[in-house]
């Protein structure tokens, strides 16, 4: 059976990491080495926006030295991802030119949507217990150096999830300047947590009940380490070393919460500088404990490297994942449309008709699955500008996708749903779209998919669904598409008019809606 051989680089902002990974269909994914090199890039992004040259020296270096790894294993494919340092430091694009010049290395930089969505697949890595904890009420914290991002499921279903500019480095960052005592330092941390997180409660949590935490981040490993400094009393999880009370975890908390940094370091055994992050972290997983009334705290132990081999093994169909990850990101679109009082039984419609004109389409507009699900969201999320403004709802549409992340989305992704929503109506815009989005594909992905929304929503202008049934034929040039609805479709017979001389602009091809004969 053939096994391959891959190698996962995290660029992060506390830390560089590489990872070794066999992938076999047999044993799955197995870690051979794992290597974790402090380097604070996080700590020059936060406090003066970019990273110094002193800091792209020391991180070339390290890379070098992965390299060295890589080789040594005889690595075949390797992804090398950065996270918040780079995505938010004003000269990101010299430190991926410096670290590609001196290393060979090529950088990609996540968006935070992206980067979660990685550790939720590592967490789905340990599919048994993963889908075992999210049957009930579950919330996953990841914590880490820039934010935090809390995600809550129920019944299997992804709900929401939610950014927080709190991660453990930044928070450090920003009151190291401050002249303060230990316990007025901790007081200000736990203001920090508090305001971010009971605002999450208010908006999202409501009467939602939670009875399990995920614990990732960046010191998140570490917390299995907590039950070596108790006498583990409390522990009736089915003496897992990954799991927790509550009861537990607050004493752990009450624990370290008096101790020095040089304290914890020794109790953990754990890094000094790592240490320092502890108390903050530590602080946002007592807090979510607190507002959910979680009772259990998993503890997978993965990391973002994990998530790489993880979309690495899914895309190269060698790993087969049974949770469906495409439909979480439809799930979490839905619950955005819902926030924002979309029209259920309009976007419905919409849904089935943008994807069936979208299949019948496949040898004209040359797209994949990724773009088919980026058309999908759109006919979602068409419509929630609506709460904004009736006035100019497109454009409103506009700027809640472009403000509101999309788990598993990229910046990019995002920001073609948001020009779809935007060009569904009014006078479509080549030369000032092509400026903004500064890509010549992009721009044609664009337009391609503007057309199929128009044609498509011209046909429930009426938002009464008068097109449930339809049959779509290509013949002649013409884009048939049949009805045998009973109804009235004046108003989107008129409408479609205007709506196809677009779409024949686009594709040569012109659509023609017609009742079957006899209806």
């Amino acid at each position: 059976m053939a096994i391959t051989t891959f190698a996962a680089i995290d660029v992060g902002s506390y830390d560089l990491q590489l990872a070794i990974y066999q992938i076999s269909q047999k044993n799955r994914i197995a870690c051979l080495d794992h290597v974790r090199k402090t380097v604070a890039a996080g700590t020059d992004t936060y406090s003066e926006g970019k990273i110094s040259y002193q800091m792209i020296d020391e991180m070339c270096g390290i890379l070098r030295d992965f390299i060295g790894i890589i080789h040594e294993y005889q690595v075949k494919d390797y992804r090398a991802y950065a996270t918040s340092a780079l995505r938010e430091a004003e000269n990101s694009q010299l430190v991926l030119d410096q670290i590609r010049v001196r290393t060979g290395i090529q950088v990609r930089i996540l968006s935070n949507s992206e980067q979660r969505f990685l550790c939720y697949k590592a967490i789905a890595i340990k599919e048994n217990e993963f889908q075992k904890i999210i049957k009930k009420g579950t919330a996953i914290v990841d914590v880490g150096s820039g934010s935090t991002q809390l995600s809550l499921f129920d019944k299997d279903a992804l709900v929401t999830t939610q950014y927080l500019q709190l991660g453990a480095v930044r928070i450090r960052e920003i009151l190291g300047h401050l002249d303060h005592d230990d316990y007025e330092t901790r007081t200000l941390i736990q203001e920090l947590v508090d305001n971010d997180i009971d605002t999450f409660r208010k908006m999202f949590l409501k009467d939602r009940e939670i009875r399990n935490l995920i614990a990732t981040g960046i010191c998140a490993l570490y917390l299995n380490r907590m039950k070596g400094m108790g006498n583990g009393a409390e522990n009736n999880v089915e003496n897992s070393a990954d799991k927790v009370t509550a009861g537990e975890f607050m004493d752990f908390y009450s624990r370290i919460e008096l101790m020095d940094y040089e304290q914890i370091a020794l109790d953990m055994d754990i890094p000094v500088e790592h240490a320092y992050l502890m108390k903050p972290s530590a602080m946002i997983y007592k807090k979510m404990i607190e507002v959910t009334g979680a009772e259990l705290l998993w503890i997978p132990g993965v990391n973002l490297c994990d998530g790489i081999v993880a979309e690495y093994g899914e895309e190269k169909r060698l790993i087969r994942f049974p949770h469906d990850f495409t439909e979480d990101i439809l799930v979490a679109a839905r619950n955005i449309s819902k926030r924002y009082m979309g029209n259920k039984k309009h976007n419905q419609s919409l849904e089935k008709l943008v994807l069936n004109i979208f299949d019948s389409m496949k040898k004209y507009h040359g797209l994949g699955r990724r773009e088919r699900l980026l058309l999908q969201l759109s006919a979602i999320l068409h419509d929630c500008g609506k709460y904004i403004s009736m006035r100019d709802p497109a454009e409103s549409s506009y700027h809640i996708v472009m403000a509101t992340e999309i788990i598993g989305i990229s910046h990019r992704e995002r920001e073609i749903v948001a020009y779809i929503v935007k060009y569904n109506t009014g006078r479509y815009e080549y030369e000032k779209i092509m400026n903004e989005v500064r890509n010549q594909e992009t721009s044609i992905i664009i337009a391609k998919l503007v057309a199929i929304m128009r044609v498509a929503n011209a046909m429930d202008r009426s938002h009464k669904q008068k097109f449930d049934n339809v049959k779509i034929t290509l013949k002649n040039q013409k884009l048939i598409i049949t009805t045998d609805s009973a109804e009235d479709i004046a108003l989107e017979q008129a409408l479609f008019v205007k709506k196809a001389d677009f779409f024949e602009e686009v594709y040569g091809i012109r659509p023609v809606l017609k009742r079957r004969k006899g209806v």
